[in-house]
């Protein structure tokens, strides 16, 4: 078989703090020269592919560290093959997936399960995160930690047997595992207390401006700051998922280096865009847990992206069927699809100016591969795996039925015109996604860590 040799001429690329006009010659997986200015003669001539970048924009492909594509067990609102596919047409070409499945991945035999299905049908790079629960700890040391992120905990509600609550299990965790532990931070405590609250004010049916007081500041504080606590106290490396408030944030260090942090944590893109005030327009539409919270904290998560207290800027991507959406704000599922849509919603945001776009590729590709030890993938560098996206920066298009690839069919963001698109993406040096069409030939590899 011939490899492969692609020239990617005259982009813009972004990465690792710069912007400039380049060229990248990739041959096969991998990313063989990254040139400023002129291409050499050898490059030239020996690429069997040429594709003319002018005026478009060349980036990393994003590492997307917090999904629930739904396989196995879900599968009728989204799953592997298709949450893929609509990653690779939003430039993500590496994802963490999620353990809260059926059955859950609490299991080495659940992991394998998953790993084994990333290879038969995933568009873009794969990789699982396993669940810690009550009684899991021996599975827990039996991993092979180059082959997973880290920790999954709940430590908030949650469904089945993953709520860790018992505390000889979190001191097992945190004090025994050695690895870099996740968790949704939600206190079950306060939040049943502001239930009970406003169902004896208003009853049972109330709508979704309750959502945010129910799963209050005080729900998500009181958690984390448990949680900080106990990580510190034996030395663990703690990771904040969709940190939502002003507070938390106190809980943050924005004067160390990503590479020195044992406190991480990560924001969501729905937390950077929406307010509570958007929930009567929108409605159950941007319904998650942790809820959206105030237009100051928005503000606050916005400005912490740039003074680097928040690390890692992601989706938490959660697909459900329309008319799961419906009901009540305790009735209506929480969650909604954001994969296909994470990286213009950022480069929208920062053509509004609230961050630079070498902010955007270092929160979206530098910083989870570093965070999370990832073996060459996340930057633009010559030896690394060439995952990368093509941003057309002047094309206007408006998000619709049409174009959602997500397997429930829609999007909070329907309606709403960017005036950013990806044309291209490259997952191992394969073309998987170009011109509004993915290639469905092309599968991810597994995700392994360092």
């Amino acid at each position: 078989m011939i490899m492969n040799k692609i020239l990617i001429r005259d982009a813009r690329i972004i990465n690792e703090g710069r912007s400039f006009v380049g060229s990248v010659y990739i041959e096969g997986d991998k990313i063989a020269a990254v040139f400023e200015g002129d291409v050499p003669a050898y490059a030239l001539s020996e690429a069997n592919q040429r594709i003319d970048a002018s005026g478009k924009w060349l980036m990393p492909g994003v590492i997307d560290d917090q999904v629930h594509f739904r396989d196995p067990g879900l599968t009728y609102k989204g799953d592997m093959e298709s949450e893929s596919r609509a990653a690779v047409a939003g430039g993500v070409t590496s994802f963490m997936d999620m353990p809260n499945t059926k059955p859950q991945t609490t299991t080495i035999p659940d992991l394998e399960w998953k790993l084994n299905r990333g290879a038969e049908v995933s568009r873009a790079n794969y990789s699982f995160f396993f669940g810690g629960t009550n009684d899991n700890i021996e599975e827990i040391h039996g991993l092979d930690r180059h082959r997973v992120p880290g920790l999954k905990l709940f430590l908030g509600s949650s469904t089945g047997n993953m709520l860790v609550n018992k505390k000889e299990a979190l001191e097992r965790i945190f004090g025994e595992t050695g690895m870099l532990i996740a968790i949704h931070s939600e206190k079950e405590e306060i939040i049943r207390r502001n239930i009970q609250y406003y169902t004896s004010l208003y009853g049972d049916d109330l709508d979704i401006s309750f959502h945010s007081k129910i799963r209050s500041e005080e729900a998500c504080y009181q958690c984390s700051a448990e949680a900080v606590e106990l990580a510190t106290r034996l030395n663990a490396h703690l990771h904040i998922l969709h940190i939502s408030t002003e507070k938390e944030l106190s809980l943050l260090d924005a004067d160390r280096p990503l590479g020195e942090k044992k406190i991480t944590g990560e924001v969501c893109v729905h937390h950077l865009w929406f307010h509570d005030g958007d929930y009567a327009r929108f409605g159950n539409r941007i319904k998650w847990n942790p809820a959206i919270k105030t237009i100051r904290d928005r503000a606050a998560l916005r400005k912490a992206i740039n003074t680097n207290q928040l690390d890692i800027v992601a989706t938490d991507h959660a697909p459900h069927l329309w008319e799961e959406k419906q009901g009540s704000c305790l009735k209506a599922a929480s969650g909604g699809p954001l994969v296909q849509h994470s990286l213009v919603i950022m480069l929208e945001l920062a053509m509004e100016g609230f961050f630079s776009y070498e902010k955007v590729v270092e929160k979206m590709s530098h910083a989870p591969a570093d965070l999370f030890h990832i073996d060459r993938r996340g930057y633009i560098r010559p030896g690394y795996y060439a995952d990368l996206v093509l941003v057309d920066p002047k094309q206007v298009w408006t998000v619709s039925k049409d174009n959602i690839l997500y397997k429930c069919g829609w999007s909070p963001f329907e309606g709403y015109t960017f005036h950013h698109a990806v044309w291209k993406t490259f997952v191992n040096g394969e073309l998987a996604y170009s011109d509004g069409q993915v290639n469905d030939a092309v599968r991810g590899r597994e995700v392994r860590y360092l």
